[in-house]
């Protein structure tokens, strides 16, 4: 009996362990999608217009970074 309890517990820990693969996948993905985004509308701008918000266009990736990771 004692083993069936450590199978379960290895079980349940591997669920777990998915659980959060996929949680932390999902998060990836949202983040990355943010940072796409960000670069694809930035990379439209003039840099007159970027200048005008503060950034230039070598700055782009950071910015999108940051715009991705909540920064």
């Amino acid at each position: 009996m004692a083993h069936a309890q450590q199978i379960h517990v290895a079980q349940s820990g591997l669920a777990e362990w998915l659980k959060s693969g996929v949680s932390a996948a999902r998060e990836w993905i949202s983040r990355r999608r943010v940072y796409n985004r960000t670069v694809d509308e930035l990379s439209t701008l003039t840099a007159r217009e970027l200048s005008d918000l503060g950034i230039s266009r070598s700055m782009i990736h950071y910015v999108a970074r940051d715009a991705a990771h909540g920064k």
